[in-house]
C-alpha cells in the first residue's frame, strides 16, 4: 500500500510562488510584444524568450497543486462540504471580480484599442454589466461582462464541483487509483508518461481547438488543466511520488532548461523571419514544449519538497494573501500601465513603478480586505467577524 503524507508545505510554498510569478508574467506582458488589453508603445523583443521561461509550465502547475489542495480539504469533509465550501470560496470571487475588479480592464483596453468608442467609465459600466456595449472593430467584438484572469478561478470552480461529484459515489475507488497511479509512475515513468500525455493533447486536440478561455470551447485547456487537477488531488498524499520527484529533481531541471532553449529559440526564428515552420518541425516542437513543461513542474515539485519543508506564521500569511493579489492584480497593471506608458519616462524605471505599484496595491488590498469580515468572501477568505 502507498504510504500517504497529511502535510505538504512545500506545495503552500510552491502555489505563493507560482502566484507571484504570475504578477510578474502579467506585468511582462504589458511588455512583450504579445497581445494583451494595454500595451507599451516601446515593445521589449528580448523579453519573448524570458516569458517562455514560465509560459508553458506556470497555469499547469497552479492547477496541479489546486488539486493537491482540493485533496486535503475532501479528506476533511463530505462531498457535499466539499462542494459547498469551492462554492463559497471560488463563486462569489468571481462574480464579484467580474462585476466589480475586471470592468476597469475592459474599458482602458477600448481606451487605447478604440479610441473612437471611448465614453465616460459608469456609461460605459452601464453597457459592460448588460451585454449592451457593441464594441467592435476589425478583430471582432469585446464581449461583456467577461472574467479575464479569473477564468482560472472559473475552471477551478467547474473542476472542483465535478470532482466532487464523483468523490461522493467513488471515493475509495479514486483513493484506489491514486495508488495504483503513484506505483505506476515510479522511476523514469514519472518523466515519460506525462510528457507522453501532454505531447498527445498538444499534437491532437490544440490544432483543434483554439485556446479561448471561454469554458465552453476550450477543449484543448481543458485536457491539460482537468489532467494536472486530478493529478495534484490523486496523487498529493503518495509519499512515493513526493520521494521520485526528490531523486529526479536535477535531471527534470536539465531537460526543461534545454527544451526550453530548443524552442525558444525556434520561436525567436520563426518570428523573426514571419513564415510557416515545416509540419514535420512544428509536431516536434509541440513536444519539445510537452518536455518542458513537465519537467519543469516535476524539477518544481521536486526542490520544493526537498527544501521547502517548514509552515510558519509566515507562510500562513501569504498563503491566505495569494487569492486577493490575484484577484486584484491585473486590474492594477492594466491601469497602471495605461497611465505611466503616457508619462514617457526612462523604460526601465516606468516597470519598476509599476511592479511596485501592483505589489503596493495587492498588498493595501490584502491588509484591507483580510480585517473587514463582510469583504473576506468577496475575495476567497472565510468569513469571521473579528479576523485573528
Amino acid at each position: 500500500m502507498t504510504q500517504t503524507i497529511d502535510r505538504r508545505p512545500d506545495l503552500d510554498w510552491i502555489r505563493v510562488g507560482a502566484f507571484f510569478l504570475l504578477i510578474l508574467y502579467h506585468v511582462g506582458m504589458f511588455y512583450v510584444p504579445w497581445d494583451f488589453h494595454v500595451k507599451t508603445v516601446r515593445p521589449v523583443d528580448w523579453l519573448e524568450p524570458v516569458m517562455q521561461l514560465t509560459n508553458p509550465w506556470r497555469l499547469t502547475l497552479l492547477f496541479l497543486v489546486s488539486g493537491a489542495a482540493t485533496r486535503f480539504m475532501a479528506d476533511k469533509m463530505s462531498a457535499g462540504g466539499l462542494a459547498r465550501t469551492r462554492i463559497l470560496r471560488l463563486l462569489m470571487p468571481l462574480v464579484f471580480a467580474m462585476f466589480v475588479i475586471v470592468p476597469p480592464q475592459s474599458y482602458y483596453e477600448i481606451l487605447e484599442k478604440s479610441p473612437q468608442l471611448a465614453e465616460p467609465f459608469w456609461s460605459f459600466y452601464g453597457k459592460y454589466a448588460t451585454a449592451s456595449g457593441n464594441w467592435c472593430d476589425a478583430d471582432g467584438c469585446l464581449i461583456t461582462p467577461t472574467w479575464n484572469h479569473m477564468w482560472f478561478v472559473a475552471y477551478l470552480l467547474v473542476y472542483s464541483l465535478l470532482l466532487a461529484g464523483v468523490w461522493a459515489v467513488a471515493r475509495e475507488r479514486l483513493c484506489k487509483l491514486g495508488e495504483r497511479l503513484s506505483e505506476g509512475l515510479r522511476g523514469w515513468g514519472l518523466l515519460v508518461w506525462p510528457i507522453v500525455v501532454l505531447t498527445t493533447f498538444r499534437i491532437v486536440l490544440m490544432p483543434l481547438f483554439e485556446v479561448t478561455h471561454a469554458l465552453v470551447d476550450d477543449w484543448y485547456t481543458h485536457s491539460v488543466s482537468l489532467a494536472a487537477f486530478l493529478f495534484g488531488f490523486l496523487t498529493a498524499k503518495s509519499l512515493t511520488l513526493r520521494d521520485e520527484f526528490i531523486r529526479l529533481r536535477w535531471p527534470a531541471l536539465v531537460l526543461a532548461l534545454l527544451a526550453w532553449a530548443v524552442f525558444a529559440t525556434y520561436a525567436w526564428h520563426y518570428r523573426a523571419d514571419h513564415s510557416q515552420p515545416p509540419e514535420v518541425l512544428r509536431q516536434v516542437m509541440r513536444g519539445v514544449y510537452a518536455i518542458d513543461q513537465w519537467c519543469a513542474i516535476s524539477a518544481i515539485l521536486g526542490f520544493g519538497a526537498k527544501h521547502l519543508t517548514r509552515g510558519g506564521p509566515m507562510l500562513t500569511w501569504l498563503t491566505l494573501g495569494v487569492f486577493p493579489f490575484y484577484i486584484v492584480h491585473q486590474t492594477v497593471i492594466v491601469v497602471a500601465g495605461y497611465h505611466l506608458a503616457r508619462m514617457g519616462m526612462n523604460q526601465a524605471l516606468e516597470a519598476s513603478i509599476m511592479i511596485t505599484i501592483t505589489f503596493g496595491a495587492c498588498l493595501l488590498t490584502y491588509e484591507v480586505v483580510r480585517r473587514v469580515a463582510v469583504l473576506r468572501p468577496l475575495f476567497g477568505l472565510k468569513y469571521r467577524a473579528k479576523p485573528a
